[in-house]
């Protein structure tokens, strides 16, 4: 997993497609940002664990939920779901 990518010269460092192994942080809406967000988070792990989690729950509960991804890029409900739904989505 690779949260930061590498500056040395600059190469391969803009992959293509969706970085499913990517770190990833699980929040609950409304927690706020700030210098502390990551210490808010409720669970860590690779993207795709956590897209899997919140797609499983019910759709109430879904909405309560958000994931955090590398570059600080916020998914929630909605677009988790079509995540989820994706063909290259790695199911177990």
């Amino acid at each position: 997993m690779v949260d930061f990518p590498s500056s040395y010269k600059a190469e391969g460092t803009n992959r293509v497609g969706i970085q499913w192994d990517d770190r990833a942080f699980l929040h609950v809406v409304g927690d706020g940002d700030g210098v502390l967000d990551r210490a808010k988070a409720i669970r860590s792990g690779t993207f795709a664990e956590l897209v899997a989690q919140i797609a499983a729950l019910p759709e109430e509960e879904r909405r309560e939920y958000y994931i955090q991804k590398a570059g600080d890029r916020e998914f929630h409900a909605d677009e988790i779901v079509a995540l989820a739904a994706r063909e290259d989505f790695p199911r177990k």
